[in-house]
């Protein structure tokens, strides 16, 4: 009985998709459920527009697409981690800790260069510290970087003393990095859609990239092909890590100063990204394409819920089921896709 009702479930969402392709003409369908998520971008501009007039103009969009950058280095890092069906909770910490090092070193007097240099190492070596637990420690991946968050925190609050730190006059140094533009495109989105387009091209043709989606779909058939899976995640971490390390670089040269709690809750907004862009936590599915489309999506609905008054616990709820939402259509696609 319950063989019979599968068989009937599966046979009308086949009825339902032959259906819809007649009614929109295959190809039109094939658009659509490869361009879904661009779309809905377009969707959200264009109601954007109508509910603010401020909306789409061209100082908001510059600050729009500055923020979306910060946050969208961090899901570039998250993606490389969610494909290998992990998960990375420590980033907006990993932030944090790094922009308080950074600003620190800067006031200091340290060279600019050097100190970049030294925040990128840190970055990448907190990163290295999850994926050792992860793959040395057997820990799972959740436990471990929700260790890490609360470690990174608690080490940034104790090292700073709760207080801001300013980079002070050093600050012209590296103001460039988050301030500075060229030919009329800000630096920070230049670097997001630089590391976008590397990270891109390792995914796609690189062997580490195919690795990585290997070990993300079937971990234990990796290994036996012969992967190492545990450098596929491990390298996994290292690179979120430096992803995080190059958002604190931004944040900091923007602002001129580092809070103890800057980057709290951006793990949420990074994750958020990754998922509403199409790749599976289940690890194995999705890619950088999807991503940058979601940090552009994030920001746009952050920026106009600022714009429409909404206070910023509501903000919180509505990326919730934004999150909660993108998760149950991955999982409604893939279980079509599997009953095919």
């Amino acid at each position: 009985m319950d063989a019979t009702k599968s068989r009937e479930g599966v046979q009308a969402g086949a009825m339902r998709s032959i259906w819809t392709e007649a009614i929109l003409g295959g190809a039109a369908w094939r658009l659509v459920r490869a361009n879904g998520i661009f779309l809905a971008l377009l969707v959200l501009l264009a109601v954007g527009a109508i509910l603010s007039p401020h909306f789409l103009t061209a100082a908001n969009f510059a600050n729009v697409s500055r923020q979306a950058s910060i946050v969208g280095i961090l899901a570039i890092g998250m993606t490389f981690v969610i494909l290998t069906a992990g998960i990375d909770l420590s980033v907006g910490s990993i932030l944090g800790i790094v922009a308080i090092g950074f600003a620190s070193m800067m006031s200091g007097g340290v060279p600019w260069p050097l100190a970049i240099g030294l925040s990128l190492a840190f970055g990448a070596g907190v990163g290295a510290l999850n994926g050792l637990g992860i793959t040395r420690g057997g820990l799972q991946p959740f436990i471990m970087t929700l260790a890490m968050l609360v470690i990174a925190r608690g080490a940034t609050l104790t090292f700073a003393d709760g207080k801001p730190i300013r980079v002070g006059d050093s600050a012209t140094d590296v103001a460039w990095i988050g301030n500075g533009s060229l030919a009329g495109i800000p630096v920070p989105v230049l670097i997001f859609a630089g590391l976008g387009a590397l990270a891109w091209f390792v995914l796609r043709h690189t062997t580490f990239g195919r690795e990585v989606y290997a070990v993300g779909d079937n971990r234990e058939a990796a290994r036996l092909s012969g992967i190492s899976t545990n450098r596929v995640v491990f390298s996994a971490y290292v690179i979120s890590g430096v992803c995080a390390a190059v958002s604190a670089l931004i944040v900091v040269s923007r602002l001129a100063a580092s809070e103890p709690t800057q980057g709290q809750g951006f793990e949420l907004d990074a994750i958020a990204i990754v998922v509403i862009g199409g790749t599976s936590l289940f690890g194995g599915s999705g890619g950088i394409g999807g991503t940058l489309v979601g940090a552009a999506i994030v920001a746009a609905v952050n920026n106009l819920l600022n714009l429409l008054g909404v206070p910023p616990f509501s903000q919180q709820i509505a990326k919730g089921l934004i999150i909660l939402g993108a998760v149950l259509l991955e999982r409604r696609t893939r279980g079509r896709e599997e009953g095919r």
